[in-house]
């Protein structure tokens, strides 16, 4: 979590010509990206390998004169028949998106009305928060039941017209069983959106509840990114997977050529190489495992974690003072906080040798 403000320098004469709400507002602010300097970057869940050799011709090949001149497919269709393919479904139950970003804020003007209300468990991700103001509508805490990470198994809340539930989650990288999954959606009979960005890294995930909609009393959503387990944050792509006829719904809102010929070539030749993306993953999940008692051994407490990191606090140290003593050592990690939950770091897996770095350095300081 990144501390964000608001602007408190717009002149008056100014202020008076933007919306109220948004003046008031603290807007998200991403992980801090350094353009320059030798940095062990550990700190926004980006993945340590490269992509796919193919993408990276797929880029060259579309990075013509030809190609850049006219407007992209407004559907990406290339990609949705690769998409298809991989998970067992239809072309047409598959929405393009700029990033995951984009898809969570097309569904948020598909389902939330002005004055509607957004609904999150917490802590979770929190950009839900930001697209439900920009909505004009409220933003409604949930806690997670049980062991601390699993779904309510009663609603006590006000009724949604949205719940956004990021599984694997974050920044605890905890995971919701798919039975569970299907449990929340026939509990709380309103849209649910299933981010998961992380769930390449994890052993379930909700596109079964996408193909067995019929069967469920409210629609599911799963939203996915190229971003992390297909090496590709820098091109923006991400998806979201749903009965065709939300996707229809969906596609009213979108932008009209909301991915460009670059990212659609580049996102359809990394979803096609599923032999590279695995490979890569097994190395992740790996490392990922590996860590874990490292950091133990180091004196810290941490969460198993299903995603492509690692949430931890030290037993004795402040963790405000370890995010400093790395950063000094020019690693980068996410120092999480969210008001009335306890501090800690969150650590993106890199490779053996970055995790070994991470470690010694650790050493050092605790």
């Amino acid at each position: 979590m990144s501390d964000s403000k608001t602007n408190n320098a717009l002149p008056p004469d100014l202020a008076r010509f933007v919306r109220g709400d948004i003046l008031g507002m603290k807007g998200y602010v991403p992980g801090e990206q350094p353009q320059s300097g030798k940095v062990l970057k550990l700190n926004t869940n980006e993945n340590p390998y490269g992509p796919s050799p193919k993408v990276l011709e797929a880029i060259r090949e579309a990075a013509n004169d030809e190609r850049l001149r006219k407007y992209p497919d407004p559907m990406g269709n290339s990609f949705r028949e690769a998409a298809a393919k991989v998970y067992g479904v239809k072309p047409t139950n598959i929405l393009c998106g700029n990033g995951s970003d984009d898809i969570l804020t097309i569904l948020t003007r598909t389902f939330v009305p002005q004055g509607g209300i957004v609904s999150s468990p917490y802590p979770s991700y929190l950009l839900y928060e930001t697209l439900a103001q920009l909505q004009g509508a409220l933003f409604h805490r949930f806690s997670f039941a049980g062991n601390g990470w699993e779904l309510p198994e009663r609603w006590e809340g006000p009724k949604p017209n949205l719940i956004c539930l990021a599984n694997p989650n974050s920044p605890s990288g905890t995971q919701v069983g798919s039975l569970a999954m299907a449990d929340f959606v026939r509990l709380v009979r309103v849209p649910v959106v299933f981010d998961e960005a992380y769930a390449d890294f994890a052993p379930e995930n909700a596109i079964g509840l996408v193909k067995e909609q019929h069967t469920l009393p409210a629609p599911v959503i799963v939203s996915r990114t190229l971003s992390k387990s297909y090496s590709l944050a820098g091109i923006r792509f991400g998806f979201a997977l749903a009965d065709e006829t939300l996707i229809e719904e969906m596609v009213k809102v979108k932008d009209s050529y909301n991915c460009d010929a670059v990212a659609l070539a580049a996102a359809t030749a990394a979803i096609g190489d599923q032999a590279y993306f695995e490979s890569i993953k097994a190395k992740i999940i790996a490392t990922r495992q590996a860590a874990i008692p490292k950091l133990d051994r180091l004196g810290f407490s941490v969460i198993p974690s299903h995603a492509n990191f690692l949430w931890c606090d030290h037993v004795t140290h402040d963790p405000t003072t370890l995010f400093q003593g790395l950063r000094e050592a020019n690693i980068l990690v996410r120092l999480i906080h969210y008001p009335a939950w306890r501090s800690g770091l969150r650590i993106s897996i890199g490779t053996d040798a970055e995790m070994d770095h991470l470690f010694d350095v650790m050493t050092k300081l605790v």
